[in-house]
């Protein structure tokens, strides 16, 4: 069973889902933004922390800005039975971000697939070379971008102007939904 989410924390996740407040007291804006107290906010993090419905609270780095231009979603053809050591080991490695085991496919055998980051793309390779070495697989594929076509931070919560009523004095105020009432 899934996990619902109260009308409060939906005011949460619509004021945070597109990151903090830029400012000296994100906090404190972003609960103003939600309509609560920064102390309630506070305590539906905590919540959803102790919960694990949050990992954690951090900035993104644009790794291309910082000299890290080189990235490769890698595809590893992985015995079933040795999937989870060799998972935990690729994802030990301090250049992966993302770690994950997908269903294969007829003409696709690759099943865990690993995000690699490095300075270029000889970094990477070389990364990749002794990430095989490392678990015993030798059977993977480099998957380089070609082109970006979109990469923004999801959006959880509709909040536009199609969702929003007058009040009593006739000012505008947004009701704010869903796309999904629980999160599974």
């Amino acid at each position: 069973m899934g996990y619902h989410i109260t009308e409060v924390e939906k005011r949460v996740l619509a004021a945070l889902q597109a990151g903090f407040p830029r400012s000296r007291t994100p906090y404190k804006d972003a609960a103003e933004q939600a309509g609560i107290s920064t102390e309630q906010l506070l305590a539906v993090l905590r919540d959803w922390k102790e919960q694990g419905i949050l990992r954690r609270i951090g900035a993104i780095v644009h790794h291309e800005k910082v000299g890290l231009s080189g990235g490769a979603m890698v595809a590893w053809q992985v015995d079933q039975d040795v999937v989870e050591r060799v998972g935990t080991t690729l994802a030990g490695f301090k250049e992966v971000s993302h770690a994950y085991e997908r269903k294969t496919e007829e003409n696709w055998p690759y099943n865990v697939y690993t995000m690699v980051h490095g300075t270029d793309a000889r970094q990477v390779e070389r990364t990749v070379k002794r990430m095989s070495e490392a678990c015993g697989v030798r059977d993977y594929r480099i998957l380089t971008t070609e082109r970006e076509l979109k990469k923004v931070p999801p959006t959880y919560i509709v909040n536009d102007s199609r969702s929003s009523t007058l009040d009593a004095r006739g000012t505008r105020q947004s009701r704010i939904e869903n796309r999904e009432s629980s999160i599974e």
